[in-house]
């Protein structure tokens, strides 16, 4: 018996739900998310509670209750506050610059490297050494701090490296440490 799955998903003001077939749709103040959903599941919205059922006791239908409400969950909650994600950089001329949208990384290459904000993300650079990406998609905020975190990620021997502000990275001590 899944507890998270049969747990109802009260809507907040402001913010509307429908389902067509096995798509999703959430409406809310920061924008639109659409997501389909697996044909086992079924959802249904009535009174401001959206409820997720299954048809059977499958290994398959079991994994996919609680992980469905979980994502229509997250959807709610990214269209009323926008998820974020920081990320830190440390290492001597190091920086990140907002360019427009996109994102203007130092890295101590030979060039700069230019990070495209994918749609629906947006960057926030409140200094050179830190990096907030925010956007309504959980899903899509960690996939692109992801991606911007493997264009240098964070070594152990110096600590230098893209890393998430709650990262802690062992340092290791190197030959001379014995």
């Amino acid at each position: 018996m899944s507890r998270i799955g049969n747990k109802p998903i009260t809507v907040p003001n402001g913010v509307e739900v429908t389902v067509n077939g096995n798509k999703v749709t959430v409406k809310g103040p920061k924008g639109t998310i659409e997501k389909e959903i697996h044909k086992n599941i079924s959802v249904t919205v009535e009174n401001n509670e959206v409820k997720v059922s299954r048809p059977n006791d499958e290994a398959l239908n079991r994994s996919l209750h609680g992980l469905t409400r979980t994502l229509i969950n997250n959807m709610i909650n990214g269209v009323v506050t926008e998820f974020t994600r920081e990320l830190q950089i440390n290492g001597v001329g190091y920086r990140a610059a907002k360019q427009g949208t996109d994102l203007n990384l130092t890295l101590g290459y030979s060039h700069p490297v230019i990070f495209k904000a994918p749609a629906g993300i947006s960057f926030d650079v409140p200094n050179p050494n830190t990096i907030i990406v925010k956007g309504i998609d959980k899903e899509l905020v960690g996939q692109t701090a992801a991606d911007i975190r493997t264009k240098r990620p964070p070594e152990v021997y110096r600590g230098k490296g893209i890393k998430y502000a709650e990262e802690v990275i062992r340092r290791k001590e190197g030959k001379t440490g014995k």
